[in-house]
This record gives structure tokens, sequence and C-alpha cells, in this order.
């Protein structure tokens, strides 16, 4: 097989191959893909049915994500997995999903999901009562999505949530005139659009309304929220049940009260949400207890209440705070070092890519010269070619032209032959007729005679054959060009091209010099020549 071919289907093998392995990888990161997004949606179902399902889900998605090179989603696997521990009071658990969460949102430069990730972390915050960089998280949230409404990324829609936040955290710092700004500033935003619903910024007016001292309508408020919940969000129930056994207690009915907290209690219990909040409804219920005179149902509510808080939340007592700063010194540590180690990294791979890149342009400078020599070669082989080619054209058009002129040398020499012949027999014919001779008969003169000019037809048409077999396409031209030339036009043009002299054409044709002169004007008329054009050089052209 011709190494050419062989090249050729190796080429194509190899392009086959490519194509295989891209299709390949392709289909594993969409599979990938696939199953992240399926593990994450499947946690979020089971997020407070099964922790344990959901935790490990979640963990898939994120790696799962992470491992696609999607950076965002793998983000918001681990905002989940936070939720789900800051729901279960597992705060260090979910200070460093948050963290770790708001350290991909860094890398891959997303403000949006930063914002997102700066309010969860200002909630964790809260809830140890580190009220002061709470808030500042939270507005540091607001003050970037601003930004971002401003370069028209986000809607402004979105404050809703950072509105919302800060609402829920001057509630629960007790501050009313804040509350009621924030839960305005949530309206004034709405969209239904949103992730925060209505029945929520409507819990929060309810609970404003109680602290106005307007427990009718905040009942009722209450009420009308209350199944929403039941069908959409039953986790944020233990909020509601509590702050609805609040407004109870707050008009003295202890026996609702009761029902409510319990409620609470149970919910928590029953979708494992909110259990960091349990210690407080307890404390509540042991009030209502001391009320209604249930000295010992009082007392074992306020221990449970101690318990759980010592089990939940030692570490945001204020002896024990200085853990949590312990905590954001070993994150701000973790941070320094990672980015002295992405640097290091980043140093190494630009060294690697400097290095890769010369190697590249040696490469290719080395390829370009080899190409350029190969490239002179074959121009230089070429030109070589074509002049060898040029040279061998140009000898057989010599030959050709040469060969042309020999014969027609031997037509012209013929021609000549034939003039002398034709004057000859011209001689005996003129003198047969005006001698007389002594012949058996005068036919049979008469006869001789006759055969002479025969013969000098045929001589003729002898001449016209050699002539058109070595001027094959003299003829073919002149008849293609002038249609309407005669005969005896032809035979001059071809006695022209031959080079005969008017002297040499009257003495061949038997004709006056005069006549040959009349004859080319004739010609030339015919061929519609102008006066500059010479008749001799214009045959020889065609």
């Amino acid at each position: 097989m011709d190494s050419k071919y062989i090249k050729l289907f190796l080429i194509i093998i190899a392009l086959i191959f490519l194509s295989h392995s891209a299709t390949a990888i392709s289909l594993e990161q969409d599979s990938l893909l696939i199953a992240a997004n399926k593990a994450y949606k499947k946690a979020k179902k089971l997020e407070f049915k099964k922790l344990d399902s959901a935790f490990y889900l979640l963990n898939t998605s994120y790696k799962g994500f992470l491992k696609y090179g999607d950076s965002t989603k793998a983000a918001e696997s681990l905002m989940e997995i936070g939720y789900i521990y800051g729901s279960n009071a597992k705060y260090e658990d979910s200070y460093d999903a948050y963290w770790e969460a708001l350290l991909l949102a860094d890398q891959i430069k997303n403000d949006k999901l930063k914002a997102s990730i700066y309010i969860k972390i200002g909630r964790l915050y809260s809830f140890f009562k580190r009220k002061d960089i709470a808030i500042t998280y939270l507005k540091k949230s607001l003050r970037l999505n601003k930004k971002l409404i401003k370069k028209k990324i986000i809607d402004e829609s979105v404050l809703v949530s950072n509105y919302y936040f800060l609402t829920a955290t001057y509630r629960e710092m007790n501050n009313p005139e804040l509350v009621k700004t924030y839960l305005d500033s949530c309206f004034i935003y709405f969209s239904k659009s949103q992730e925060i619903p209505l029945q929520r910024l409507l819990f929060e007016k309810a609970n404003m309304l109680s602290q106005e001292n307007n427990p009718v309508e905040a009942l009722k408020s209450m009420e009308s929220i209350e199944p929403w919940f039941l069908e959409n969000e039953p986790v944020y129930l233990v909020l509601v049940y509590t702050y609805w056994g609040d407004m109870y207690k707050k008009i003295f009915d202890y026996n609702k009260s009761e029902v409510y907290y319990k409620l609470a209690l149970s919910t928590s219990e029953k979708y494992h949400s909110h259990i960091d909040f349990t210690p407080l409804i307890y404390e509540k219920l042991s009030e209502v207890y001391l009320n209604n005179n249930k000295y010992d149902k009082a007392f074992e509510s306020i221990k449970k209440s101690k318990d759980l808080d010592a089990q939940f939340f030692d570490s945001r007592s204020e002896n024990n705070q200085p853990i949590f700063e312990i905590k954001d010194s070993y994150r701000i540590e973790k941070e320094r070092k990672e980015k002295i180690t992405q640097k290091q990294k980043q140093e190494q791979e630009n060294k690697i890519s400097s290095l890769r890149n010369i190697i590249l342009l040696g490469t290719i400078f080395f390829i370009s010269i080899i190409g350029i020599i190969y490239f002179k070669y074959l121009k230089s082989k070429h030109g070589a070619e074509k002049e060898i080619i040029k040279r061998n054209k140009e000898l057989e058009i010599k030959k050709a032209q040469e060969l042309l002129d020999v014969k027609n040398k031997e037509l012209a020499t013929t021609a000549l032959k034939l003039v002398e012949k034709d004057e000859y027999l011209k001689s005996i014919k003129e003198k047969l007729k005006s001698k007389e001779i002594n012949f058996n008969s005068k036919a049979e003169v008469n006869k001789v005679v006759k055969s002479i000019s025969i013969n000098n037809d045929q001589s003729w048409e002898e001449f016209k054959l050699r002539f058109i077999s070595v001027n094959e396409s003299f003829y073919e031209n002149l008849t293609k060009k002038f249609p309407n030339l005669s005969q005896g036009d032809h035979k001059i043009c071809a006695l022209i091209k031959l080079n005969f002299s008017s002297k040499e054409m009257s003495r061949l044709l038997g004709i006056s010099i005069e006549s040959v002169h009349t004859v080319r004007y004739r010609l030339r008329k015919k061929m519609k020549l102008a006066r500059a054009i010479n008749l001799v050089e214009y045959i020889n052209t065609l």
C-alpha cells in the first residue's frame, strides 16, 4: 500500500479514537451531573424526615458537582448541609459548611451566592447571641445585593430576603422599631417569585401587632396563615406555634398557650427542626405551668430547658464564647494558608505553563524551519521540473516547426517543379497546336492535348492534398474564418503561405503578374483586411 494512503488511514483512525474519547468523557460528565442533581433533589425531600439519608445525599451531590466543575451547585449543596446542621443545633458543623461554601463562592467570584451565604452566617451568629457580628454579616449581604441590583445583575425583589432576616434578627433582639422598619421594606419589595413566602411576612406582622398590644388582630393573622404552613412549610410551624402561645399567654389564656407550646415541641420532634428553639419553648411552658399552679410540671419543664440549653448551647454562653472566636481565628488562618498554598500552586503552574510554552514555541520554530526548508526544496524541485518541461515543450515546438518548414520547402519545390512541368507541357501544347505535324490523324493530336490539361489539374489536386496533410489546421482555420472563399482563393492562400512571389504565382497559375495582383486585391477585400495589415503576415498566422 502507498505510504500516502497509510498516513491517511492512520489519521482517520486517530480522529475516530479522539471523537470516541471526547464522546465518552462528555457522557461521563453528563451522567455525573444528572446523578448530583438527582441526589440534591432527593435530599431536599428527606432533609426533615431522614437526616442521615439527607446528609449522605447532600454530600454525594456536593462531591458530584465539585467533580463536574459546577462550584455554584457545590456551594448550594454545602448551604443545605449547613442549614440542616443548624436546625439540629449542630452549629460547629453548620459553621464549617457555610464557610466552605463561602470559599467556593470567593474562588468563582459569585457575589450573588456570597450574599446568600452571608445571610446564613449572620443568622448562625445570632443563634449564639453574637448580635453585633450577626447584623454585620446581614448588612454586608444587603450592601452586596444592592450593588448587584445597581449593575442590573439581579432584580430588586431579592432584597426581601435581606430585609426579612434583618426583621427576624431584630425580633429576637426585641427591637420593635427596627422590626417595623425592615418589615415595611419587605412588603415594598415583595414578589411572589421570591424565596420568602408572603405567609412568613404575615407571621412577622402578627408578632409586631402583638408587640403593639393588638392581640385580636395578631391571633386572626395566625389563624389565617396556619393552613398554608401545614401544607407547604410544616417545619416553620415550630416558630409559628411558639409565638402563637406567647400571644395567648399575653392575654392570660394559659390553657391555649400550653396547647400551642406543646404543638411547637411535637412539630420540632416530628420534623427534627428548630431543635435549638426547644429549650426556650420549655422555658415558656414552665411559666405557663407556674401560672396554672402546676408546680411539678413547671419544675420538669424548666429542668428540661436547662438540660437542653446546656446540651445545645454551652458554646454560646458568655464563658464559652471564645470557642467560636477560636474557630474564627482557625478559619482565618486556614484561609490565609489556603491562599498561600493557592498562590504557590499558581506560581508553580505558571512556571510549568511558561516552560510548556517555551517548548511549544521551540517546537513550532523548529517545525517552521524544517517546513521552510522543505517548502524551498519542493519549490526548487518544482521549478526545475517546470523548466525542464518548458524546455522540452520548446524543443518539441522547434522540432515541429523545423519539420513543418522542411515539408513546406518540399511543397514549394514540388510546386516549382509543377510550374516547370506545366510550362514545358504548355510549350509542347502550343507547338502541337501551331504546327502541322504528320500524325496518323488530327484526333490523336487533340487527345494528347487534352491529356496534358487533365494531368495539370491532377497535379494541382495532388499538391493540395499534400499541402493539407502538412498544414492541417491552416485550411480548417481559413474555412472557419472565411467560409465565402473559393477554391481559387484557397490556392492563392496556399501559395502565399509557402512564400511564393507574384512572379512565381503567375508562372504556376499561368496568368500575368497584374492578374496575380488583382487576385490578391480581391482576396484582401473578401477577407475585409485593413490597408495596414500585411496579407502575407496575416495568412501565416492562420
